[in-house]
């Protein structure tokens, strides 16, 4: 009988290809889930808001979050944006709504402090007891159809909302010291941020409560009597939206064993699902009633972009066979590790990877913990052996970069991007290198040319420093050989420089462990999702339920 220990961790070159890591979802390891857990399990306190928003829409509103040991406050601010001023783009210079997220509770001089600079976002200053800066805009269409709506005194049509699925979309939540805010390193040991980006899901969450009230009172001042607020199924069916571009794409590659402790702690408890043994009939239930789920969410997925639309409509069909597998996977030993076995035959990379994330839905309890882990000190890893051979190095690459010295680095083809920093706003961009200027400044985002280049001046049997002392210029790439023999994730195996390489896969991958869902490239280089749809608002917190996908009709 097979024992649990012969499971092992998918290999990274499977996993790590970017068609791959393009097709993940929300899982219970995504970062919006974890917060959600923590509130519930440790018993948050929300205070009503404070709200100073005019019949105008304009004016600024305070909600504020006890946990355990420390108050956080969203201060949000409400403006008269002219509609031809709204825009996704980074280089917007006014928003609908913009937000920090308080270390604390402001008092009126922070908030007045506050009012000067927040909605400046870039072009304001703000302080370390801030911990991000936002801003977001309405679905324009959308928020006056359910505006129009709840002033009449009616609920809009839900099938209309479903195609959105949100009223506000955020184009930036900053953190990590930008722009004045508090750095990572003041807050990272504090429990409630011990896993990745908790500070800026607890200022989406919190966006979401304000935006949901905002709709409402609109309505009213609209209205009067006679609006009503929307209910509270639609509600919690309406998520935040965010708009995101190029500037995303570099992080998984500018943190390599950060990347490694997300795709680790993922293919970990996909491994310790696949090994256990038995599952009740009930436990079997579950599992069916979390694809049923799943399934639901991919026929509410709209997307304009052609590959998006090919991957949703296999998706779709993917979904129908597995609830039927799941339906007839009976008690015979080892049923997860079966239905993973009969999907990487018979399901594509889309359903494939949503069958990982519906496997770990009804094990919280041998998959939760893996949250403590996907945080790192990657400054303690930063280091470079020096006393290591040169071979030990050759014998690297080859075992994990084989994709790279296969690849021809000479041909257009394969070099006909190249990355660097926008002088204007500091964000990441991609060039085309036969028709752009710039590529003399080039980023170090080319891991597989390096690579091949290292392996190519590798020449004589001598140590790592003798090497470098020699070759200065392979220092980083060499850096990150060593790194990947312990940590095997941290590495994309696919060539980010192709002319077709698509960079909305490495936005999905990160996304997809914020917890984002309905994924709808706009392009190859940008994409909109949805963040807490379905989520319960602060007065449901505690109620259980799979708040992820909507409930399939007749669940419990």
């Amino acid at each position: 009988m097979k024992s649990r220990d012969e499971i092992p961790l998918r290999d990274a070159d499977q996993v790590m290809r970017l068609s791959r890591m393009g097709s993940f979802h929300q899982s219970r390891l995504s970062f919006m889930r974890i917060l959600l857990r923590r509130m519930r399990n440790e018993n948050w306190r929300f205070d009503a808001p404070d709200w100073h928003v005019g019949a105008d829409g304009v004016g600024h509103a305070v909600y504020t979050v006890h946990g355990p040991n420390r108050a956080y406050s969203l201060v949000a601010f409400a403006h008269d944006l002219p509609d031809e001023m709204r825009s996704d783009r980074v280089i917007a210079t006014a928003w609908d709504t913009t937000f920090t997220l308080f270390d604390g509770i402001p008092t009126d001089d922070d908030i007045a402090r506050l009012a000067q600079n927040v909605p400046l976002q870039e072009a304001g200053r703000i302080s370390s007891r801030e911990l991000t800066l936002s801003r977001a805009n309405r679905s324009a269409r959308l928020w006056d159809f359910v505006v129009a709506n709840l002033a009449a005194g009616r609920q809009p049509d839900p099938e209309s909302l479903k195609t959105v699925g949100y009223v506000m979309r955020t184009t930036a939540v900053y953190g990590s010291g930008k722009f004045g805010a508090a750095d990572h390193d003041t807050i990272q040991d504090r429990p409630e941020f011990a896993a990745p980006f908790q500070a800026e899901m607890l200022t989406v969450y919190l966006i979401r409560c304000f935006v949901m009230d905002l709709l409402d009172h609109s309505a009213k001042c609209a209205g009067g009597a006679r609006a009503v607020a929307l209910s509270p199924k639609l509600r919690r069916a309406m998520g935040i939206g965010n708009s995101t571009g190029l500037g995303m794409a570099p992080f998984l590659v500018n943190h390599p064993t950060l990347l490694h402790q997300w795709i680790a702690a993922r293919e970990t408890a996909l491994a310790r699902v696949r090994q256990i043994k038995s599952a009740s009939a009930a436990i079997r239930g579950v599992m069916l009633n979390h694809a049923q789920s799943a399934h639901i969410n991919a026929m509410n997925w709209h997307s304009q972009h052609p590959i998006q639309i090919a991957k949703v409509t296999e998706l779709q069909s993917d979904m129908v066979m597995l609830c039927k597998a799941i339906e007839r996977i009976g008690d015979a030993p080892y049923p997860w590790d079966r239905l993973y076995q009969w999907g990487e035959r018979d399901l594509t990379s889309e359903g494939l990877e949503q069958l990982v994330s519906i496997l770990m839905e009804p094990y919280g309890d041998i998959v939760d913990d893996l949250a403590d882990v996907m945080s790192i000190d990657e400054s303690a890893h930063f280091y470079i052996d020096g006393t290591q051979d040169m071979r030990r190095i050759k014998s690297l690459i080859v075992a994990h970069f084989e994709w790279a010295l296969k690849t021809d680095f000479s041909n257009a083809q394969d070099q006909a991007r190249f990355w660097y920093v926008s002088a204007a706003k500091l964000e990441p961009r991609l060039g085309e290198r036969a028709t752009e200027q710039g590529h003399e400044l080039e980023q170090p985002l080319a891991i597989g040319r390096d690579v091949a280049a290292l392996y190519r001046a590798i020449n004589q049997d001598e140590t790592v420093a003798h090497f470098l002392r020699k070759h200065p210029e392979h220092r980083h790439i060499l850096r990150r050989v060593q790194m990947v023999e312990k940590f095997p994730y941290a590495e994309i195996r696919d060539n980010l420089l192709h002319a077709d390489m698509l960079p909305i896969d490495m936005l999905r991958c990160k996304l997809s462990f914020f917890g984002a869902t309905h994924f709808d490239p706009r392009s190859d280089r940008w994409l909109r999702i949805c963040m807490f749809q379905n989520a319960p608002f602060p007065e449901d917190i505690h109620k259980p339920g799979n708040w992820v996908y909507p409930e399939p009709k007749g669940a419990p």
